[in-house]
């Protein structure tokens, strides 16, 4: 990847640790050679518990501590929470307007967010609607909306102006057409996934699952995108 003018990066997650599985190993290598890498978490974590005594309070708090931590272990400085009800998310202009403040704001060269193409994937599980419903907002909110003042022309007078995004990977697509090797990296990976402890309890169990899931053919371990190299 040839270093931007403005090395910054916007992740673009339905839950907290969607980000992490698409694209930790990336992030961290964006990091390391002096990237701003932004996490923008778009629902509040309320399900994905299968413990009885857990409220929805206590697991919005939990879910959001373990994201900062990711983070920190991924090398992201900034995370920021939109706190949708999980499960629930909606495409709408209220949503579109949220992202589209954020590219605005953020203004990243690339964004990173979830393939909204395919409902089922590699014949394996099915993309959440939340995921889906992410994926297309923030391809919509990159082109076209964000770079046209006239959409959501309030933000030019709070001073926000519009932003050209220049690249896009999709993570969790079928049709992958860009590979970055995270073999030097997959153990961080693991770790920064290992710090949302409400959702990865048996560590043995998990840490098998995710290097089954990113090894490939030759030994490696990959994260797979889908790119788009914005051309105007």
């Amino acid at each position: 990847m040839t270093e931007p003018e403005n090395p910054v990066a916007l992740v673009i997650a339905a839950h907290p640790d969607d980000g992490d599985f698409g694209a930790a190993g990336l992030t961290a290598q964006l990091a390391r050679r002096g990237w701003e890498v932004h996490f923008l978490v778009c629902t509040n974590g309320a399900k994905g518990t299968s413990d009885r005594a857990m409220t929805r309070e206590r697991l919005i708090a939990l879910r959001r501590d373990e994201q900062r931590e990711a983070c920190r272990r991924m090398g992201a400085k900034h995370v920021h929470f939109l706190d949708h009800e999980d499960g629930e998310l909606v495409y709408d202009r209220v949503f579109l307007e949220e992202l589209v403040r954020a590219i605005r704001t953020i203004r990243p060269h690339t964004v990173m967010t979830h393939d909204p193409q395919d409902i089922v994937i590699r014949d394996s599980f099915i993309n959440h609607p939340d995921h889906r419903a992410t994926g297309t907002a923030a391809l919509d909110a990159v082109y076209p909306t964000a770079r046209d003042h006239l959409n959501f022309p309030e933000h030019l007078e709070q001073g926000i102006e519009p932003h050209k995004t220049r690249e896009v990977l999709l993570w969790s697509g079928n049709n992958p057409n860009y590979d970055i090797d995270i073999t030097a990296d997959v153990e961080l990976k693991i770790e920064a996934l290992l710090a949302h402890r409400t959702q990865f309890g048996d560590r043995e169990e998990f840490i098998q699952f995710a290097k089954e899931r990113w090894r490939s053919e030759d030994g490696r371990y990959l994260e797979r995108f889908k790119r788009v190299v914005l051309q105007f």
